[in-house]
Parts: C-alpha cells; structure tokens; sequence
C-alpha cells in the first residue's frame, strides 16, 4: 500500500496468482453492517448523483413523451378537420418527438449501465428536442394569430413549463444549470425578434404590445432566477445530507494497487483523518460465492495476527451498494516486487535483514495453525512504520488455510486444487498430490529469497504450466551463477529452501530464521542504513498524513 506517484503496474510473470479449485462453491457468510465509503474529494457522491441524474432523466422523458403524446392526439384531430392548421412537416416532427421521448425513457433502464458524458447527451437530446418542437409550435402559431387576428399570446408559459421541468427534475450545480435555463429563458425574446424580421404582420401586433414584451422579458427573467437558485438550494442540501450519512465513514482518496481479488485505495478516516488502505471487491466482481468467501475469510484469518510485520486490520464490512472491503494499515513503502523491478536486486545484507522479519510474521501464523501458501515479492512490503524504515510487512492472506482445515474452510482451498502465484509455489502445491504444510510457505521464502537476490524467480518459463512442472522437477541455476556477489552461505540457505522434498528443507521458519542470523552478513544492514536509503530524494517516501495525501 504506497503513494500513487510511486506506483508500478503488477508483473503478471511475478505476481500473478492463481485460483483454481477442483469444484466451484458458494461458501459465503454475512457480513458486518452496511456502512459508506467515499471516493476521492466525493466521487462516491458523484456516483449517487450519477445514478439520480439517470433516475430523472427517465423519468423526464417519460413526463414529457406523455405530455406531448396527449397533445399530439390533438394535434392530429385539428390537422385533420382544419385546412388552415399545423404544417405537415411540425405533426410529422411532434411524433417523432413523442416516440423518441418514450424510447428514450426506456433506454434508461435502472439496470443500464449509462456514463455521465452519455446522460449529458441524452439531457441535450430531450430537452433540446422538446425546446426545438416549442420554439416551432410557437412560431407557426405566432404567423397565424397575426395574419388572422392583428394580436399575439405571450409565449412564456410554456417556456416556463420546460424550465421548472429542468431546474426540478435534474440533479446539477448551479453554473451548469444556469447555462441551460438561460437558453430557455432567451428562446420567447428571440422567438418575438425572428417574428419582427421575417412575418410581416407580427411587427405591427409586438408593436402594438408593448407592455405584453415586456411582461414577458420580465417573467422569464424572474422566474429562471428563481429556477437556478432552485437547483442551487437543492444541490447543497443534498450535498449535507449526503455528508450526514457519512460521519465516521472513510473517504477513498486515489488507487494504489489491483488484483485478482480487487482494489486497494489509499482512505482516510473522515474524523480521526488518519490515512488507511481500503481493499475493496465491486459487486460485479463478487457473483462467485468462493470470492466473497475467501475475501472474508482473509479478513478473518489477518484479523488473528498482532505480530509487528503482520499487517493489521482496522475494520471491515459491506456497503450500501454491495462492495465488500476490508481497511488495514497504510504503508508507505515498496514491495519487494516494486523494489526489485526499480532499484534492481537487493543486496544480501538487506535480503537478510527482511527476510528475518518475514520469518518472525510468518512464525506467528504457523503457530496459530496457518499456512499462508501466497508468498511473492508483492505481498511482502518494505515499508516505514514508527520512524523506522525496511519494516517488513506480510500481506495477503486470501490464500491462507488452517493446518487444521475447518469443514467451511475447506471447501475453499479442496485438496486436489492449484492455489497461489505459480513462480512461487512448492512443488507439493503445484502438483496438488499433497497438502502443503508450513514447509511449503519455506519453499516460498526461497523462491522469494531468489528473486530478492537475483532479480528473477527460480524458474522463468512464458506458461504457468511449466513453471510448475519445473517446481516438480527441475534444478533452479545457482543464485551465484546470476549475481556473483551473493555469499555461499546465504546461497546454500536458498537452495535447501528449495530443496523439493520438504524433509530436505527447513522444518519451520524459526529455524530458517536461526540460519540467516548465522550468516556473515547478517547484521550489516539496519536501521540507520534503510534509513538512509530511503531518505535519498529519489526514493523519499510519504511518512505522515499530509504527504500521503498531497
């Protein structure tokens, strides 16, 4: 979990991992009340009125197709007995009007998805269709009220009718709205200029009606004042309700990593302004029972753990929408596959000095009876943690399964499955022959150990299928043959991590730990140094709450 600017798009070769269950199952439990979650400075709450702006646009044009459809059954009676009517051309348009409003009502469907820009241009499609057909209907009948009677009808009304329809119906802020009313509010002032210039009996009638003109330049300005203060009030008692609704919620500031399993964004408490990470699986993403229960069941299993290089878990839950999340600690940091991928491999000093703390996270899960089976570089994290720097944080435990497997449990993780990210995997889990025990989370440390020193995993082949046979079968090359500069005491480490009978390997993570204080290089990194590292401008990192979200 780090800033954005330091993001690095994942290594599909590094940290893909994989799930494939033998048989698919629908394990899933309930889970902690609905609360709220806001994106950014308040996309959440541009996403609401997304969904509103698309609710009342439907319902807009089904008002107004219904409203116009009435009056066309009208308007075709009197085109029909009188000769002296309506244009062919204007009862040819009202239906395409009508149909068009009703299509378009239908078109936005609750369940469609529909993008701002696309509803803007519907907006422009109804109302500009509907604005079209009055500004016409308004001009065949200024022609003949002159010609036949010397007299004109004020034409606000109408104009009025369509304005207020806007200013309540559609969500907006108010400089956008007033854009749009203003259209409106001029449209009966150009109606009576274009009448003036182009109907020879309509300069005498305006001329006549003085006091009618201006009636109607005074109506339309009042009243789209009064419109546009509307859609301001409206907007900012929305916008209050709406952050009433989230006290004591979390605001989702910018996206700092995805997965197979989701999203992480970088939060922040709304009260206690304290920066989080925020792991999130969208609704859509969540329809298989086995995702939504191994997210939960990650929660529930990291919720276990307290040791200092175990991330830890603040809260969880669901919100209104159907997004499952879970926050955790923010770290400002790298991975150990953004670090490598960036800065090259690390040195043996410093692959020590994490990887001790790796084996101190991971001894705690073996001894509460789990087994993590997803180690990679991406989810251990090099990471700055009450001013100390290189703070070793394990991560991910969507994979973990109790040595004991409760029954719930093993439906998820079925004997007979492939689980985990292929370059990293023991060979006992790439075969699937039998279950991986916490010697199976050593052989990762060595896949990982390989990749800290190296900059390459043990086996580098396109397919996943023959990394795992190689995991079976083949001889990883010597670290030392890529990088001459590891130590042959820390390469023979690697190597009986790697061993692929787990008799051959360390028997537990304590004792992977003893062997690596054992080393000659063991010792000379620390905490000064990774601070110094870190420290360098190129490198510099968020370390308190404003940075982390400047």
């Amino acid at each position: 979990m780090r800033s954005e600017s330091d993001a690095v798009p994942p290594n599909p070769e590094i940290d893909e991992t994989v799930v494939a269950p033998s048989e698919s199952t629908d394990a899933s439990r309930s889970l902690a009340p609905d609360v709220a979650l806001v994106e950014g400075t308040s996309p959440h709450f541009s996403a609401i009125t997304q969904s509103l702006f698309r609710l009342r646009l439907r319902m807009t044009a089904f008002a107004l197709g219904a409203s116009y459809g009435v009056f066309l059954l009208f308007h075709f009676w009197i085109f029909s007995r009188s000769s002296a009517g309506d244009s062919i051309e204007l009862l040819l348009f009202h239906g395409v009007l009508v149909v068009m409003l009703l299509t378009m009502g239908f078109y936005l469907c609750p369940k469609c998805d529909r993008r701002t820009p696309l509803l803007y241009m519907q907006e422009a499609l109804i109302f500009g269709a509907s604005a079209a057909f009055t500004f016409w209907v308004q001009l065949e009948a200024l022609g003949q009220c002159t010609a036949t009677n010397q007299m004109i009808h004020s034409p606000a009304p109408m104009w009025l009718l369509l304005i207020f329809t806007y200013a309540l119906f559609i969500p907006n802020k108010w400089p956008r709205a007033a854009v749009v009313i203003s259209v409106m509010a001029m449209a009966p002032v150009m109606l009576m200029l274009i009448g003036w210039f182009v109907i020879p009996d309509a300069q005498w009638a305006i001329s006549s009606n003085w006091d009618m003109v201006g009636k109607t330049v005074l109506a339309m300005l009042v009243c789209s004042s009064v419109a546009v203060f509307g859609v301001y009030t409206i907007n900012r008692l929305r916008s209050e309700a709406f952050r009433a609704k989230q006290l004591g919620q979390y605001h989702l500031r910018k996206m700092i990593g995805s997965g197979g399993m989701g999203e992480v964004y970088l939060a922040e408490h709304t009260l206690m302004k304290r920066p989080c990470a925020i792991k999130l699986i969208r609704p859509e993403k969540g329809a298989d029972g086995r995702v939504l229960a191994r997210f939960e069941r990650e929660v529930r299993l990291s919720s276990k753990l307290s040791h200092w290089n175990n991330i830890y878990i603040y809260d969880y839950g669901r919100t209104a929408d159907g997004t499952f999340y879970y926050v955790m600690e923010f770290l400002p940091g790298l991975s150990v596959s953004d670090l490598v991928k960036q800065y090259g491999p690390i040195s043996p000093q410093r692959a020590i000095y994490l990887m001790s703390q790796t084996c101190e996270a991971l001894s705690e899960a073996h001894t509460k009876g789990l087994v993590h089976r997803d180690i990679k570089p991406a989810n251990v994290f090099a990471a700055q943690r009450g001013g100390h720097y290189d703070v070793a944080k394990l991560l991910d435990f969507g994979l973990a399964k109790p040595i004991q497997a409760e029954e719930e449990d093993a439906q998820l993780t079925q004997e007979g499955s492939i689980t985990g990210s292929p370059l990293f995997m023991s060979p006992e889990q790439a075969s699937g022959e039998r279950e991986p025990d916490a010697r199976g989370d050593i052989y990762s440390l060595g896949a990982l150990m390989y990749f800290m020193l190296t900059g390459q995993a043990p086996f580098n082949y396109d397919r996943p299928i023959k990394v795992i046979i190689a995991h079976a079968h083949e001889t990883p090359v010597r670290p030392s043959e890529i990088n001459p500069d590891i130590p042959a005491d820390l390469e023979a480490i690697v190597l009986r991590c790697l061993e692929k009978q787990p008799e051959d390997r360390y028997q537990s993570v304590i004792e992977l730990g003893d062997a690596l204080d054992r080393c000659d290089a063991s010792g000379q990194w620390n905490r000064r140094l990774a601070e110094q590292w870190w420290s360098a401008e190129e490198r510099r990192i968020p370390v308190d709450e404003e940075e982390a979200f400047a």
